[in-house]
């Protein structure tokens, strides 16, 4: 759309020049009516059949014009007013009566074609697929807050440690949380759209030599706590605690990620077995960790922590939103990484995301690192990155 130009209106929906066409027949309906009223009333027939046709012309003109009149009538003043008097107050109801993935669907198909890709953009609006009513299969975050931790182990390796806490807009009904972890990028770029279940974490590791090592030390540092509903409507609050975690067997990774059982747009349907050596799924039981194992009905707020091993050599790290999160801001714990404690670590946050409100664009020292407040929604693929090098590097 060029500067200066207006919106597409409703009238937009219609073939082109239907409304032209509709107010010349108004014209025309209208021309014959006069014309019939004309000669009905200055023609004196005779006997015979001229009296049956001014009888047929007397009764013709005020079904003419009438008909030109309101159609000229509701072209020119009466269809704006009907069409956004129906939209208000039969569309959100007729909306809200079709499934999320229905409305969508059509919607995106409308502004962008049909387009395989579309689906992408549906699950990542939408936090989900979108087939149960009133949004139900849907994980929304309205309240997400990070934090970002680095402690070296050594000159070469560092303790990755993410701390997420996620408020959801409606309660979770699920009660059990899954872990993907892998080292293949094809597989993190995936994830999000293949996974059908509400509540999960991705961990990517870059270094696939160290993938199996890092996720092994990073399953005993999980740390996660709830606070939910039973099936009875009760709440409940269960603190932080570690978990329980089973590995998935590569046989059942169809049962959660979809690639795995049909192609997912361009992504072609893979082999578990040819991912034993980058992908690797946990899940726990979330009762596990609730009051007196009561069953848990549906989860209000979660908030996860783990730490994985990762390479100080690789220069960055980053969270991603594995669903769409309203994030308040984002936190970074870096002090810890210069284990010499000489200070000659420099560090540079890159968001990518809608925006964000406060994101330094020179080189800090780890002292001079704000927090970052984001203050936006993230979708899956939205996130921070946390850049860092060493040496005196101009700022």
């Amino acid at each position: 759309m060029k500067a200066g130009e207006r919106g597409r209106s409703a009238d937009g929906a219609r073939p082109p020049g239907y409304r032209r066409r509709a107010l010349a027949l108004a014209a025309s309906l209208v021309s014959l009516g006069v014309a019939t009223l004309l000669v009905a009333v200055f023609w004196t027939p005779g006997p015979g059949w001229s009296g049956a046709i001014h009888r047929l012309l007397e009764l013709t003109f005020p079904v003419v014009l009438l008909a030109g009149g309101a159609l000229g009538s509701y072209e020119l003043f009466l269809r704006r007013w009907f069409t956004a008097e129906l939209a208000r107050i039969a569309g959100p109801r007729i909306v809200e009566a079709l499934l999320p993935q229905q409305v969508m669907g059509v919607f995106l198909e409308s502004i962008y074609g049909k387009n395989e890709a579309n689906r992408d953009v549906m699950t990542g609006v939408l936090g989900g697929e979108g087939r149960l009513p009133a949004g139900g299969d849907l994980t929304i975050s309205t309240h997400t807050g990070v934090t970002v931790e680095l402690r070296a182990v050594d000159r070469e390796l560092y303790h990755l440690t993410f701390a997420v806490t996620y408020s959801f807009k409606k309660n979770v009904q699920v009660d059990r949380f899954i872990i993907f972890a892998t080292c293949n990028a094809l597989l993190r770029d995936s994830i999000s759209s293949g996974c059908q279940l509400p509540l999960f974490e991705m961990w990517f590791v870059p270094d696939s030599e160290l993938f199996q090592s890092s996720v092994d030390d990073m399953l005993p540092t999980v740390r996660l706590g709830i606070e939910y509903v039973d099936h009875d409507r009760r709440h409940h609050v269960a603190e932080s605690s570690s978990l329980r975690l089973r590995e998935v067997k590569f046989q059942n990774w169809s049962d959660y990620l979809s690639f795995f059982r049909e192609d997912m747009g361009p992504l072609p349907r893979q082999s578990p077995r040819e991912h034993l050596a980058d992908l690797r799924i946990f899940e726990c039981d979330l009762s596990d960790i609730a009051d007196d194992h009561q069953n848990v009905g549906a989860i209000e707020r979660l908030s996860v922590r783990a730490t994985s091993l990762q390479r100080i050599d690789e220069g960055f790290c980053y969270w991603q939103a594995p669903y769409p999160c309203y994030v308040d801001r984002v936190t970074f714990a870096v002090k810890e990484l210069d284990i010499d404690g000489t200070g000659d670590f420099q560090f540079n946050i890159a968001p990518f995301t809608f925006r964000s409100n406060t994101a330094p664009t020179r080189w800090l020292k780890a002292e001079d690192l704000p927090e970052l407040e984001v203050r936006s929604w993230l979708l899956p693929g939205h996130g921070v990155v946390l850049f860092w090098r060493q040496g005196n590097g101009t700022s």
